[in-house]
Order: structure tokens, then C-alpha cells, then sequence
């Protein structure tokens, strides 16, 4: 509703996991640089934990977009599946040709494909998001993965992400294994109290916004009370916000369009300012 009333080219504070708004913060910066630090050197497993909507998947988009072309990408969103169905979608994300269904044969043809691009000079990179919702079984299939290497390297880089749930699944004595093999860790926080401003200007400019639409000193401060840096919370404050002001016909976010906005959102709080 309010896209046309700000000339906005699109939405700027969707929930979506879009890396073209990938603001790089302090924390996200440093996670990019783990990440691909562990692939680079071919580490073998690296693990990306977060709280929910710290932005653990927009990284992970914006990771794919930058690899170099040398590394062979596979995403796996959704980890609700058995241990054969996980082999069989890194299969098919990594478009190997395998017409078998069984385990072994589908194993065979990873490292097939792990050998010859070893040999091509390319790395491969698996990245499972959610994997808090990983079972014990799932997780041994996962370090089975990783054991997959050369004298001098891993063929393999197993990037697991997920809420802080997963460290303490790996901490589980039946993995100690899996988290041995564990050589690059990062745990993504909340963007700064001095980021915010910044992180939405970000956004809004990506947007197409003109420099008219602007969130007051009070405003950033409303919304960091409430969001404590979450960058999904404060898309959806901005994204309600931006709504009162198109109602309000104002290109000035207040404070008390935030307050609105949390009230109308799960996100009511106790805030005075």
C-alpha cells in the first residue's frame, strides 16, 4: 500500500532472505569472513549459529552469490528429512547425475563428484540451514560426508547454521566426533544500538527511497528498545511503520509510529522515552 506513496522501486523491510539488502555489520562481516575463510582452506565443517531472524540465511544467500565460480555450491533450506533424503538433495543441488536410490550408491556418486573436482582444481561446499532440527542419525550421516578427503584436504566443506539449540546438540557425547571435526565456529549477535540507524538507511536506500523518508533520533532509539538489534524484528517494525506514515501522509517516522506499529505487532513492550 505505501510502495506507490514512497516511490519505492520495492519493498525495503520484507522478512525475506533477500542478499541484494545484506547489510554488512560488524558481527555479519565477521561470520562472512569465518565462512569463507573455512572454505577457502577447505576446513571441513564450520558451524554458524544465530537467534531466530539474525540474518543466518541472508548470509548464507550472500556467501553463494560471492564464491568464486571454482567452488560448487549446494543450499539445503529445509533439514526436515531422513539421512538418505538429505544425501539425495545434495545430489540433486549439486546436479550429480545418480539414478540409484540406495545409500551407498548415492554415497559413491558424491565422492565421485568430490574427486573429479578435486581434480579440476574446484572446492564444493554444502550449506544446511536449520540444523537444530537435525537428528543424531542425520548429523553422523553429515560427518560420514566430511570424512570424504585427500592426504592433503577435505573435499568436502560442510557449513551447518541454526539457532543456539545446534551448540548444544553438538555437545551431545554421542557426536563428539562430529564436533571434533568442528575447525571454524561463529555465533552471529544482534546488531549494534549504533548500527541501527544505519542498518535502515540501508535498506531504504537499496529501496530506491528518496532522502525525504527518514526515522527520527526517537524513532531508532523505540526501535532498538524493542528489537534489541534483531534484524527481522525491526523489518517488521519499519515495515508497520512505514504503513502509518503512508496513513498519515508523512515522510517522518516518529516514535510514536513505532509504539503503534509494536502494538499492533506481537512485539507489545514497556518502553518509555
Amino acid at each position: 500500500m505505501y510502495k506507490d506513496f514512497y516511490k519505492l522501486k520495492e519493498l525495503p523491510f520484507n522478512i525475506t532472505s533477500d542478499p541484494d539488502f545484506f547489510f554488512s555489520s560488524t558481527r555479519h562481516e565477521e561470520a562472512f569472513h569465518h565462512l569463507a575463510y573455512g572454505i577457502s582452506s577447505r576446513k571441513g565443517i564450520i558451524v554458524i549459529t544465530g537467534e531466530i531472524g539474525t540474518g543466518k540465511t541472508t548470509l548464507c544467500r550472500t556467501l553463494l552469490n560471492r564464491l568464486d565460480k571454482t567452488v560448487k555450491t549446494a543450499l539445503i533450506l529445509n533439514p526436515s528429512f531422513s539421512d538418505l533424503q538429505l544425501l539425495q538433495m545434495i545430489i540433486n543441488d549439486l546436479d550429480i547425475p545418480c539414478t540409484k536410490k540406495n545409500k551407498l550408491d548415492l554415497v559413491g556418486a558424491i565422492t565421485l563428484f568430490l574427486i573429479e573436482q578435486s581434480a579440476q582444481g574446484n572446492n564444493v561446499a554444502v550449506i544446511i540451514d536449520e540444523c537444530q532440527n537435525l537428528n543424531i542419525r542425520q548429523l553422523e550421516q553429515i560427518r560420514l560426508l566430511s570424512n570424504l578427503e585427500t592426504e592433503k584436504e577435505k573435499l568436502l566443506q560442510i557449513i551447518l547454521v541454526g539457532q543456539p539449540e545446534l551448540g548444544e546438540k553438538l555437545k551431545n557425547p554421542t557426536l563428539r566426533q562430529l564436533t571434533q571435526r568442528v575447525t571454524v565456529r561463529y555465533h552471529i549477535l544482534p546488531l549494534q544500538k549504533q548500527e541501527i540507524e544505519d542498518y535502515i538507511k540501508h535498506r531504504l536506500r537499496i529501496a530506491g527511497a528518496d532522502s525525504k523518508l527518514h526515522f527520527t533520533p526517537q524513532a531508532i532509539e523505540t526501535i532498538f528498545a524493542i528489537s534489541q538489534g534483531t534484524p527481522r524484528v525491526i523489518n517488521i517494525l519499519c515495515d508497520r511503520a512505514l504503513l502509518a506514515g503512508f496513513t498519515r501522509e508523512t515522510f517522518t517516522i516518529d516514535h510514536s509510529m513505532i509504539h503503534e506499529s509494536a502494538k499492533e505487532t506481537q512485539y507489545a513492550y514497556e518502553y518509555h522515552s
